[in-house]
């Protein structure tokens, strides 16, 4: 499930303690030199991927820095592990823990403007080569609210692992039914009412929470990336619009379209009962992230099962189709006491070298060509982008709290009220609208 495989999910944690150089210092009192290790903590997440890339990359790094030491420690409750010690003044000095987990400790340090500015970091030359960092990344990671919390033109968060985001289904049913995967909405719905006269649901979704990526594809698609921010940044007015408007009742529609039984099921106990009607051949698609592989790899499936995974189709012939991604991000705490030796560190960790130890265990960076060096279904989904489709990045700009209020709330697990017929489509839209306007005036 994502929330605990990628966003929450990435649950488990690694504390790392790093040691960089303070080469040849000069003592003033005796004008001697002495060559003094200085101690760089470093906490980082460790998921599904395991721990032992994190134990490798820093092999790497110390061998490319011999002057450096690292303290390696690894724990599955980081923000258990990190907080105390932060209360008592004792900052980690780089953190890999990603913005959506249910501590929300990253987001916190946001809204405390508890992080450091990393902007510099992406103009420095990659630790051990002759590249910047910048010139490495997939344009556009470092663009987006998820990295540029403040939407101030600066960088607080570096974007690591990513998943991207789509529709999945099994490849082989459509080459047994000889039906295309659709393009649009209109074959979309064409299609829905083809696989239904065969007792087959068009959708199904695994819990509500994996609407964000699909919602936010869809608006994307509707309204283009300025429409996008302003929806994200609580717009006056925003959710009213005729492009909103076409979004909701989009989601209002699959709705009829999703299998009976999603409801039911769309809860973290037994939410992979609603991926396995994918598996089964009782639906055709369903929004979910590349970790869902992992996570359905013991789980029965029909003969010949193919994953297979597309963009959301487009609003119109030859318009945009994106497809969300998902990356955790690495920072640097405001109070931290090694912040150079921390922001050399971040550069190293986008070299070929650590590149690859990451690769291996399945954790995939958004550095250019990486999808050229992956294999199996991870080629496949990592080479979504090299496809046509475009990458949706970046969420809800950060507020402060305002109690009862919540937008993941109001937007996405209404949705099952949706597919019920609970709540009606303009109720919701209403919604929403209320929602951002009391979280626009909390904006950071």
């Amino acid at each position: 499930m994502k929330k605990k495989v990628l966003l929450a999910g990435m649950s488990a944690v690694l504390s790392v303690s790093l040691i960089a150089c303070q080469s040849s210092k000069v003592d003033s009192s005796n004008g001697e030199t002495s060559s003094k290790k200085q101690t760089l903590h470093v906490a980082a997440l460790e998921s599904a991927y395991g721990k032992e890339m994190w134990t490798k990359v820093v092999d790497a790094y110390e061998a490319a820095n011999p002057k450096v030491d690292v303290d390696l420690t690894v724990d599955k409750n980081l923000e258990d592990v990190i907080s105390p010690k932060m209360k008592a003044g004792d900052y980690p000095d780089a953190v890999l823990l990603a913005t959506g987990r249910k501590m929300a400790l990253t987001e916190t340090l946001i809204k405390d403007k508890g992080l450091e500015d990393i902007t510099d970091v992406f103009n420095k030359n990659v630790y051990g080569e002759n590249v910047r960092v910048k010139d490495k990344l997939v344009p556009g990671f470092t663009d987006t609210l998820a990295t540029n919390p403040y939407n101030d033109g600066k960088t607080y968060m570096a974007p690591m692992f990513y998943s991207p985001t789509g529709l999945f289904y099994n490849t082989a049913l459509f080459k047994e039914k000889g039906w295309e995967v659709p393009k649009t909405w209109d074959e979309m719905w064409a299609l829905g009412d083809k696989a239904k006269a065969e007792g087959i649901s068009l959708f199904t979704y695994p819990t509500t929470g994996y609407f964000d990526a699909f919602f936010y594809s869809l608006l994307l698609e509707v309204g283009g990336p300025d429409f996008y921010n302003k929806a994200m940044k609580y717009e006056k007015g925003i959710w009213e619009t005729p492009e909103a408007t076409k979004v909701f009742n989009i989601i209002g529609k699959l709705a009829k379209y999703t299998a009976p039984t999603t409801v039911a099921n769309a809860n973290d106990k037994d939410y992979t009962k609603n991926q396995q009607l994918i598996l089964d051949n009782k639906a055709l698609f369903m929004p979910n992230g590349t970790w869902v592989v992992g996570e359905m790899k013991d789980a029965p499936r029909a003969k010949g099962f193919e994953w297979g995974m597309t963009s959301l189709p487009a609003i119109e012939n030859g318009g945009d189709r994106y497809a969300f991604t998902f990356f955790e991000q690495m920072w640097v705490p405001a109070q931290a006491k090694n912040k150079d030796a921390a922001k050399d560190f971040l550069t190293f960790v986008y070299s070929d070298k650590a590149a690859e130890i990451f690769a291996q265990s399945g954790a995939i960076q958004p550095i250019e060509g990486i999808s050229e060096k992956l294999t199996g279904d991870n080629k496949l989904f990592y080479s979504i982008y090299d496809s046509g489709a475009k990458a949706g990045m970046g969420g809800f700009a950060a507020t402060e709290a305002v109690e009862g209020v919540s937008m993941a709330d109001t937007l996405f697990h209404s949705i099952d009220s949706i597919v019920t017929g609970d709540k009606t489509v303009k109720e919701w839209q209403k919604a929403v609208e209320k929602v951002s306007d009391q979280l626009r005036s909390a904006l950071k």
